[in-house]
């Protein structure tokens, strides 16, 4: 399920939507690792902003980077090996993300459970700091063989929970 919620946006003022918060406002000082991503011409739409839907890319791209930062995955790896599938995904939108906006994306972990995964992530106007998007991501830990959820791998636990200070 993805849910799409938006807090500040040009347009939605004149739609009437119900009041949806994810309850999860993050600052720059909450996040250790941050990708750099390019804003690309294809990513717009034709209102001339990123398309809400390349958020996920976005957020897809700094997770894998996160992985590889821990040294949980690497150009090597197949991605069946990665071990985790998408359970879940919300997203805020606070503002539109333009073409040749300078954004990263920041990706923590914020809780480690038994079969799961929850990260907190945002998009952030690199020069300014401004948070233009933010979300979770459930990941679970995945046997993509078996095709079954399995528990957190120890290693995972170790170097997430050492990265993060969880």
């Amino acid at each position: 399920m993805v849910s799409i919620l938006f807090s500040t946006h040009p347009i939605l003022p004149y739609f009437h939507l119900p009041s949806l918060s994810l309850g999860y406002n993050p600052a720059m000082s909450d996040f250790k690792f941050f990708h750099p991503v390019e804003v690309r011409y294809e990513d717009l739409d034709p209102q001339g902003h990123v398309n809400n839907a390349k958020h996920l890319t976005y957020f897809e791209q700094a997770r894998i980077h996160y992985l590889m930062h821990l040294d949980l995955f690497n150009r090597a790896s197949s991605f069946m090996e990665v071990g985790v599938i998408i359970a879940d995904i919300h997203i805020t939108f606070h503002s539109p993300i333009q073409y040749r906006d300078p954004i990263k994306v920041g990706v923590r972990t914020a809780r480690i459970g038994g079969k799961s995964l929850t990260t907190e992530q945002c998009v952030m106007h690199a020069e300014t700091g401004e948070i233009m998007a933010s979300g979770t991501v459930v990941l679970v830990a995945y046997d993509y063989q078996k095709s079954k959820p399995i528990a957190v791998p120890e290693d995972w636990r170790k170097k997430i929970s050492e990265f993060e200070g969880i």
